[in-house]
């Protein structure tokens, strides 16, 4: 799943960044967002945890979770 993401982080770097977080050198994020399963996904708005993958899943279905919650591009 690593290459997915950065893959859209790629593609999508306008409107989004992308993190990634080893929840065992960082258990107090792992609570805090509530991630139960490895690998997990979770997209966060405003500190808050909007929409969630858990496992392995494609690009696809990762672009059709974040997509509801991304602006569109600002022009420059």
């Amino acid at each position: 799943m690593e290459s997915l993401l950065a893959h859209i982080a790629r593609k999508e770097r306008e409107r989004l960044r992308v993190s990634k977080v080893d929840v065992e050198d960082r258990p107090e994020l792992a609570e805090r967002f509530r991630v139960d399963q490895v690998p997990s996904l979770a997209l966060v708005v405003d500190n808050r945890v909007v929409s969630r993958l858990e496992g392995r899943a494609t690009a696809p279905r990762i672009e059709s979770m974040l997509e509801p919650h991304l602006d569109e591009p600002v022009a420059v």
